[in-house]
């Protein structure tokens, strides 16, 4: 499992003062590659030939020759010095840590002989991971944005829930910490530093911190936001080689090409007889577990939501009810090989280049039922809304969780 928002940062910071050759020609391609180190994943260990195969965040690949004075240093996620790391061998490196490599990078960049490795163990960053995850949901709140006052820096968001649409104002602080997806980015933890004036209507938002005594307001540390494009159609074609999926766009009539990358997370809307205990959030394992087969709750059960700000649960806004956002998180995740031709899917991804192919975030299989919950009702003597008219009232399933 990857988890690089926080732990490449803290390594990085241990060297700032190499950062300078970032964006300097040739050197600037991939920054995870310096003159004096290399940043990457252990792709594989050659333990006769000493020699690691590690892959950058931008997909170089480095060769890292080891030698009898190599060092080895543990260093824990979150870590900005190496005054509380252990010392390591080789034989305890592992396919899946995040290593830095020191030494002196050759020039077409593909290799270094590393003086020093420091490395954060693929089982501290899961938990790292982990442990940041249930922070965000816990004291997180997800929407879109609705109203900008620059003025007083306030970003106005909604959230759809099972009682009707949720408004939540957010006041931003010299001491917020913003960051924003870059376009056709994926990952939370590609997010780049960002401020106030890049915020648009319209855009995603998740942000973590804590409601004051106003329950409809929201006093963030962090915020991530993002443009993002969210469109239901039904499948065409699936390559799972490839990694593509083509759909005819519902809204526009228009055939799109899914692009499905490693870090892209898929999940499949359980059936329509599964609903009732999932809106009610129990599964076999009590709430937030997977739904049970079944039908829907007992009568009188009350639907809860996620726990945290936004999800109508404990700390959420009074009379919130359940959140449609918490729910899609809840579903359990699926791979390519589960989407199948004729399915309807919700996908989500940032505003890219070519509008034609759309990278995912976020997908939902199984949508049918989801996008006639979102549907808007139509008036008597109307005609049925077209089946994605919903998608753009409040559903925000683009921003992930580190």
């Amino acid at each position: 499992m990857r988890f690089f928002f926080a732990a490449a940062i803290g390594l990085i910071t241990l060297f700032a003062s190499s950062l300078a050759s970032f964006g300097q020609g040739a050197q600037g391609t991939d920054a995870n590659i310096t003159p004096k180190y290399a940043i990457g994943e252990v792709k594989a260990i050659d333990a006769a030939a000493k020699q690691l195969t590690i892959k950058t965040d931008a997909g170089s690949v480095v060769i890292v020759s080891l030698g009898d004075k190599t060092t080895y240093k543990k260093l824990a996620p979150g870590e900005t010095s190496l005054t509380n790391a252990t010392d390591l061998t080789l034989a305890d490196l592992a396919e899946g840590d995040r290593v830095m490599a020191r030494g002196n990078v050759s020039e077409d960049r593909k290799s270094v002989p590393a003086a020093m490795v420091i490395v954060m163990t693929k089982g501290d960053l899961a938990k790292k991971q982990d442990a940041e995850r249930a922070e965000w949901r816990r004291r997180g709140i997800l929407g879109v944005i609705t109203a900008l006052k620059p003025e007083t820096k306030e970003i106005t968001i909604s959230n759809r829930t099972m009682a009707g649409m949720q408004t939540v104002v957010i006041p931003v602080t010299d001491k917020t910490e913003m960051r924003r997806y870059a376009p056709d980015s994926i990952k939370f933890g590609d997010a780049k530093p960002s401020d106030f004036s890049e915020l648009k209507v319209g855009d995603q938002l998740r942000a973590l911190g804590d409601r004051g005594e106003d329950p409809l307001r929201f006093n963030p540390q962090k915020i991530v936001t993002g443009s993002f494009r969210t469109v239901g159609g039904v499948v065409t074609a699936v390559d799972a080689a490839t990694g593509e999926i083509k759909i005819n766009d519902l809204e526009k009539k228009k055939p799109l090409t899914i692009v499905i990358k490693q870090d892209a997370v898929l999940r499949k809307f359980p059936p329509a007889s599964e609903m009732g205990a999932m809106m009610a959030g129990r599964g076999p394992g009590g709430p937030g577990g997977p739904p049970p087969a079944g039908g829907p709750p007992a009568q009188g059960a009350r639907p809860q939501g996620g726990g945290g700000p936004g999800g109508g649960g404990p700390g959420g806004p009074r009379g919130g009810g359940f959140n449609i956002n918490d729910m899609l998180e809840r579903l359990p995740t699926v791979s390519i090989a589960d989407v199948k031709v004729g399915d309807t899917i919700i996908v989500s991804s940032t505003q890219g280049v070519d509008p034609t192919r759309l990278t995912a975030i976020s997908l939902v299989t199984g949508a049918d039922t989801l996008l006639a919950m979102l549907a808007p009702r139509p008036q008597p003597g109307q005609t049925a809304p077209n089946p994605a008219a919903g998608l753009g009232s409040g559903i925000s399933f683009g921003i992930g969780l580190p």
